[in-house]
């Protein structure tokens, strides 16, 4: 065998595989824009193939159906945006009361508090596509994808209640009451960044919008200080 073609057989694979890829990024991103306009009940198989510019053996070659295409969507969505979400929850929930923060007070505490929606903000608006697919899919038509959504947040949840076992306010607190207050944060971060979303870019809406959030960050933060009271 010459040279050259045993270099096109170790080739090959690699190139397969990157085409591979490149199909699969297609048909999510075709999906996520399509999904702009419309749920995901409602899209179609031959809709997407069509957007992505591949056939439809080829859509099987990755996702069973759309379902299945959706909770990749999910995966994708909510692993890309985790990081974010997390430094935001941490932002929050280390709200500037506490000795380790070196007695903020409540200053500290509306500075995190700022950051944390302002980090919200800014992940609104570098990935308005993913926030706009959770939050109409979190209580969509598709059970699916409904429960991928869900799990996703559970683990997030369960990520903050372990930042706030650490906190030295929630000694004493048992392990549901921290996934309950936890569950509060997480849904009050989808619901703001559903809400910044639908208000537009920029005006005064989405600086209400902001403004609202940070005074129920702030209600959560005060009942958390008080819950053993």
């Amino acid at each position: 065998m010459s040279h050259t073609a045993e270099s096109a057989q170790v080739r090959a694979p690699g190139v397969r595989q990157a085409q591979k890829l490149r199909t699969r990024r297609a048909l999510l991103d075709a999906a996520l824009a399509l999904l702009e306009e419309q749920s995901l009940s409602s899209l179609g198989l031959r809709e997407v193939t069509r957007a992505a510019g591949v056939t439809p053996a080829a859509f099987y070659r990755h996702f069973r159906d759309t379902a299945d295409l959706g909770v990749a969507l999910v995966d994708e969505a909510l692993g890309s945006l985790h990081t974010t979400i997390r430094t935001a929850l941490a932002a929050t929930v280390r709200d500037g009361t506490g000795p380790e923060d070196g007695g903020g007070g409540e200053d500290g505490g509306d500075e995190r508090i700022d950051a944390a929606v302002e980090l919200i903000d800014a992940l609104v608006r570098e990935y308005p596509a993913h926030v706009r697919f959770i939050a109409r899919e979190q209580h969509g038509g598709v059970t699916a994808v409904r429960a991928a959504i869900s799990g996703q947040l559970a683990l997030f949840g369960a990520e903050v209640a372990d930042t706030l076992a650490a906190v030295p306010e929630a000694a004493g607190w048992s392990r549901a009451d921290l996934l309950m207050l936890a569950g509060l944060y997480v849904d009050h971060m989808v619901m703001t960044a559903s809400a910044l979303l639908a208000a537009g870019p920029e005006g005064g809406a989405r600086a209400e919008v902001a403004r609202v959030a940070r005074r129920r960050m702030r209600l959560i933060s005060l009942g958390r200080r008080h819950w053993l009271d």
